[in-house]
């Protein structure tokens, strides 16, 4: 079976991160977020996705050069200018020659839903589209979908006010579809498949809706990417997906691969680690060092009493002595200086802190 995921948009949400890396390359706990999807969806019998490209499309061409990820074969469609979704979904479609049933998925969606069940719900109800819902506490941010007893999809309401929404399942990202709704996607403009072709399918009596409890987020700012890193160290989904790591304590996981000093440095550093952490390949770690709640890349290093806090760093950080990083995500290749505090950022790839800063709630492309 073959599934269309959208990875064209630019990531806002996530900038400065987003400057030089589409957001569905960015890493959740040691593989990429589209990896993550990839995965997901080959558990669910999908064994070829094509991606709606757009914004930055070279790094996922450079990572997969084969085309093939986690046993799904991959092609690419790229558009040469924004087609929104619906615009998206229809281009993608038609690149990749699908003729039968499909899955569509959000590249920013992260989740353990059933997908199979899902097919299976669509097939037995003879729809041409069905929807993935999933509960939220403040829907606002999302597309509503209420239902009647038998999934049948009664409205498509985008984004409501929070105390005038009918329902708090949202549309989760996720949907099946027959070829035909392709039909009604027109070619030759920007077209929104939350705005424009759902209500039609809803006036059509075509569109139904399941509703699932199963792990979900939405990975797109920087809270929800840093919890969606922390819930899969964590052990908060069903089961944790960390191939190559070595469980080293609760919800404590060094990667495999790395030379023998490096993970002895580790070891020994374990009692100052508070799960959950993960620690990449080739780390080298100062005395007194203190990692609590944070996901590192490979060839991290910390300098002696550095402290890492519900944070993110990327490959080949450098965290001088004294440091403090706390509630922030520094992209590849960052410096922090001996005696910096890092609070509440997101510092973009090769940035440097110099000595003895205080760097707060900021989002920084780089300081020099």
């Amino acid at each position: 079976m073959k599934a269309v995921i959208l990875v064209g948009g630019e990531g806002t949400r996530l900038r400065p991160l987003t400057y030089s890396t589409p957001k569905q390359m960015l890493k959740v706990s040691g593989l990429t977020m589209i990896e993550r999807v990839l995965e997901h969806l080959k558990r669910h019998g999908i064994d070829e996705a094509i991606l709606s490209l757009g914004y930055k499309p070279e790094p996922f061409l450079k990572a997969f050069p084969d085309g093939i990820a986690c046993g799904v074969k991959l092609s690419y469609a790229l558009e040469s200018e924004p087609l929104d979704t619906a615009g998206a979904i229809r281009f993608a479609a038609r690149y990749g020659n699908i003729t039968e049933t499909f899955v569509v998925c959000n590249g920013d969606v992260l989740t353990d839903l059933d997908i199979s069940e899902v097919l299976d719900f669509h097939s037995k109800h003879g729809g041409d589209a069905t929807i993935a819902l999933t509960p939220v506490e403040d829907p606002s941010r999302y597309g509503v979908v209420p239902t009647d007893p038998t999934g049948k999809v009664e409205a498509f309401i985008e984004k409501p006010p929070r105390d005038q929404a009918p329902t708090n399942l949202i549309n989760a990202g996720t949907y099946v579809f027959e070829p035909q709704v392709l039909d009604l996607i027109e070619s030759d403009r920007r077209v929104s498949i939350e705005r424009e072709t759902f209500p039609m399918l809803v006036a059509k009596g075509t569109l139904f809706a399941i509703g699932s409890h199963s792990y979900w987020i939405d990975a797109g700012t920087k809270e929800s990417y840093m919890r969606a890193s922390f819930d899969l160290i964590g052990s908060k989904r069903p089961s944790p997906l960390l191939p190559g790591y070595e469980q080293l304590g609760t919800n404590i996981y060094v990667s495999n691969g790395g030379n023998e000093s490096s993970a002895k440095q580790i070891k020994d550093h374990v009692g100052n680690f508070r799960s959950p952490v993960l620690m990449g390949k080739n780390a080298r770690l100062g005395s007194d060092v203190r990692i609590e709640q944070s996901a590192m890349g490979d060839r991290v290093e910390l300098g002696t009493s550095a402290q890492i806090v519900d944070s993110i760093i990327g490959d080949n950080c450098k965290i001088g002595d004294g440091a403090k990083v706390i509630n922030s995500i520094l992209a590849d290749g960052v410096e922090i200086g001996s005696g910096s505090v890092v609070n509440n950022c997101v510092l973009a790839i090769s940035t440097t802190v110099p000595q003895n800063s205080e760097v707060l709630d900021a989002k920084v492309r780089t300081i020099k």
